[in-house]
């Protein structure tokens, strides 16, 4: 056989290198299909033509998909570094970049070739003799920033203050002369926490904390009087101004005033005399979570024994993802989404039927994180940083795996979720077992979120004593906490009456005194079962508003019931307010008695619709108090009137988890619908016929525009999202009709009603959107602590600091 020339092998497949463009995605840190880097024993293969990544044992799958040939082979080995070497100070809140902190990683030697598939024959770079292409498309590889470490990047790097748009023209008042020290709130006794405002020189206490620390709100108070805008805090004031925090009210943030020291010197502050001694507003909200519920959650100070194999695999912190991290370990903890991207489905048929691009695909990604967390081959005790072996499996810890591909998929959908802030867990679940239904939509009979789904039934009782029932699907079952339930109330009441004490002797109360209600669980699930008030009601049977009694139970028990414990309420104001109660939560729970009963015998349905003259009145109208405290939070006013029409106007807590459960709702944005014949009207027919050639029926297309506001892309989507959407009626409604819809949750895995607890999502912090997530999962018959790449037996599972709790049916 003549031997090949490697050199004239090449350049009879330079029709397939490609000189990257600057706006090419390439990938150079970690394989597409694996979790494989440069660093990895078979190094890193990137496609010359598409430029994504591949490990050793993936490469050759892509040759036999793409025919691409040629392969930039990267290899990273350890350098030994002096022991002595020394740490530069950071002059960024960032990890990883120029002016970060150096947090003392190893430095590695990189080598490059050129591979030739299928025989991997190799060429030495750099090198002279190579075809200039080839020479000009590795440089432009080797320069350009790679699509991973660009997320990275930004991963790390804290968001930046804006300088304040009040800043420059700031008007400052009086002759105030404010003393270096001695600071005392002008309306109360603190003395800590204060705040001077910039344009009249008065020091104001800050806010009070959910808590009841911090201030008393005079700050705050004197902006809304005033409309002066700016504050600075007084205590982190010092020769480095810019660490000074201050805070504009209108902006409701932190910002920058860059005449800063114009601004003090009118009140005859020297600002380089000064020292800081009091915390800015982002330290306190880290000091705040170094509490005794951060230690209790994470097993700080436990002696936590590493635990390695496959199941076992932590997963790298990006930035704030520790949300996203908790949840994925629960969730492929459960045998649906075991069983569909790790057993049933092995990465090479993944790729197989992915787009060009597989970094971009749900299913490949999911495939890969699967793989990656449950085969054990990325759960190893990590080397120690200068080289040598690993330690004894006691103190062993393992680097764990960069779930980056898959953060971008899932996020791409999801603008929130595609930033570095931290985010709410129960919001994650719901878009990502959105994004795996809508996956799904073609086979839903391979959907595993399908095991997490069930149907919720309400049943509303008119005084006239007739009845009707709404029903609708549900992944989670979102439960009050009715503290009035729990169970320590003697201790509770000697705990508060030692605390009025303390708070007016001016002494704090210290962790270990603090006696939190318990609450079991059994009452937050009867509180949702119980018989809940509804006034003004209309009532198509009195052709007029009235009171109503509600209930509600399950039409149908999920393989997996996952529990969300309403923590954050609202208090006076529209503050959010965290609950500090523990839940006193069983290993088992009987949920038998919560399965509703449909329409019974005997019972009378409320009429379908109300005359004509009486349609409009009877069309559900939001209440304007509920809209409008959630339209200040932030939400669009569209949604908010959605969400206290189908919650009946119960509430303002109800209407935000309707909320956060129909972000992604197609028809979130169509407008509310006054009076069927208008809807109706509105409806193109053109638009009818294109779905009706797409293969769907008439009446559900009509449906699905009417849905979706007459827009078609909206609509097929609608309909993908509602395979059992029946054309009889616009809601799922049962009130006096000929017809007989389709059951709502027609098709939803159903059993009995006793369930086993495996899985705790745990909160640390003040709100969802800040702090720390960390799981604790039933593995092996004991319990297992996964925070973060930190996985490990766990010794004391906080059950009742739990915000979300996952429980697996037990079959009969």
């Amino acid at each position: 056989m003549e031997e090949i020339n490697p050199m004239e092998l090449l350049r009879s497949n330079l029709s397939r290198v490609r000189i990257p463009e600057p706006t090419n995605r390439i990938y150079k840190q970690e394989c597409c299909l694996s979790f494989d880097s440069p660093r990895s024993e078979g190094g890193l293969f990137i496609d010359m033509n598409t430029f994504l990544a591949f490990g050793k044992d993936y490469v050759v799958w892509n040759y036999e998909k793409t025919g691409n040939p040629v392969y930039l082979h990267v290899k990273q080995t350890k350098k030994l570094v002096p022991e002595d070497r020394p740490s530069k100070k950071p002059a960024l809140l960032a990890i990883g970049i120029d002016g970060g902190f150096d947090n003392n990683e190893p430095e590695y030697e990189e080598t490059h070739n050129i591979v030739i598939l299928p025989n991997y024959v190799a060429l030495p770079f750099p090198s002279v003799e190579l075809p200039e292409k080839v020479r000009l498309a590795v440089d432009a590889i080797l320069m350009a920033e790679g699509a991973e470490r660009k997320e990275q990047v930004a991963a790390w790097t804290a968001d930046k203050k804006q300088i304040s748009a009040y800043a420059m023209d700031l008007r400052q008042l009086g002759s105030v002369a404010v003393p270096p020290s001695g600071w005392k709130c002008a309306k109360c006794d603190k003395t800590e926490n204060l705040w001077l405002n910039l344009t009249d020189g008065m020091i104001l206490c800050g806010r009070k904390n959910w808590d009841g620390t911090g201030g008393n709100n005079h700050a705050i108070d004197r902006y809304k009087e005033t409309g002066y805008p700016l504050a600075v805090k007084l205590g982190t004031i010092t020769a480095d101004l810019e660490a000074a925090d201050v805070f504009s009210y209108p902006e409701d943030d932190s910002v920058i005033d860059p005449l800063l020291a114009q601004h003090l010197a009118y009140f005859g502050i020297d600002f380089s005399s000064l020292q800081k001694t009091e915390m800015t507003t982002a330290e306190r909200e880290l000091d705040q979570n170094t509490n005794f519920d951060w230690n209790r959650i994470q097993e700080s100070g436990q002696d936590v024994e590493p635990i390695f194999g496959p199941g076992y695999t932590g997963l790298v912190n990006l930035g704030n993802s520790c949300y996203m991290a908790a949840t994925m370990q629960v969730v492929f903890s459960t045998h649906s989404f075991c069983r569909q991207y790790y057993m049933n489905q092995r990465l090479k048929m993944a790729f197989e039927t992915a787009p060009a691009d597989p970094t971009i695909d749900l299913n490949m990604q999911l495939t890969k994180l699967a793989h990656g967390l449950l085969s054990g081959k990325y759960s190893v005790p990590a080397p120690e940083k200068d080289g040598t072996a690993a330690p004894p499996i006691t103190d062993a810890k393992q680097e764990g795996i960069p779930p980056r591909m898959f953060k971008a998929v899932i996020a791409a959908s999801h603008p929130e979720f595609s930033t570095m802030r931290q985010q709410d867990a129960l919001e994650f679940f719901l878009h990502f077992l959105d994004q795996v239904e809508r996956s799904n939509a073609v086979k839903p009979e391979l959907d595993p979120s399908r095991s997490f789904k069930f149907g919720v039934e309400e049943r509303i009782l008119c005084s006239s004593g007739k009845v009707a029932y709404n029903k609708r699907l549900d992944y989670i079952l979102s439960l009050n906490i009715p503290l009035h339930e729990a169970t320590n109330k003697e201790e509770l009441e000697a705990f508060h009456k030692i605390k009025a004490e303390k708070i007016s002797e001016g002494k704090a109360v210290s962790s270990d005194e603090i006696v939190r209600p318990r609450v079991p669980l059994e009452a937050c699930l009867a509180n949702f079962a119980a018989a809940e008030e509804i006034s003004e009601f209309y009532s198509s049977a009195l052709k007029a508003k009235t009171t109503a009694i509600k209930t509600a139970g399950l039409t149908s028990f999920p393989d997996y019931l996952v529990l969300h414990m309403r923590k954050f309420v609202m208090e006076a104001g529209w503050v959010p307010k965290k609950l500090d109660v523990y839940i006193d939560v069983p290993d088992i729970i009987d949920i038998s008695h919560m399965r509703s009963k449909g329409l019974q015998p005997g019972e009378e349905l409320l009429p379908e619709a109300a005359p004509e003259g009486e349609a409009e009145s009877s069309q559900p109208v939001a209440n304007e108090e509920i809209v409008a405290q959630l339209v200040s939070m932030g939400f669009n006013q569209l949604h908010c009137q959605k969400a206290a029409i189908n919650t009946l106007n119960a509430g303002v807590e109800e209407a935000m988890n309707w909320l956060l459960s129909h972000m992604d709702d197609p028809d979130i944005d169509a407008p509310i619908s006054h009076g069927a014949q208008r809807v109706e009207a509105s409806i193109d027919q053109s638009s009818v016929d294109t779905l009706i050639s797409f293969g769907f029926q008439e009446e559900i297309a009509r449906k699905a525009l009417k849905a979706s506001g007459g827009d078609i892309e909206k609509a097929t989507d609608w309909i993908f999202n509602n395979p059992n959407a029946s054309a009889s009626s616009d809601m799922d409604t049962t009130t006096s009709s000929n017809s007989v819809p389709t059951p709502v949750d027609a098709g939803l895995p159903d059993g009995g009603g006793k369930y086993r607890l495996f899985g705790i999502v745990s909160h640390i912090g003040t709100s969802t959107q800040c702090g720390h997530y960390v799981a604790h999962i039933l593995k092996d018959g004991r319990w297992v602590i996964f925070n973060d790449n930190k996985v490990g037996a766990s010794i004391n599972p906080p059950k009742d600091m739990g915000y979300l709790y996952f429980f697996e049916r037990i079959n009969s």
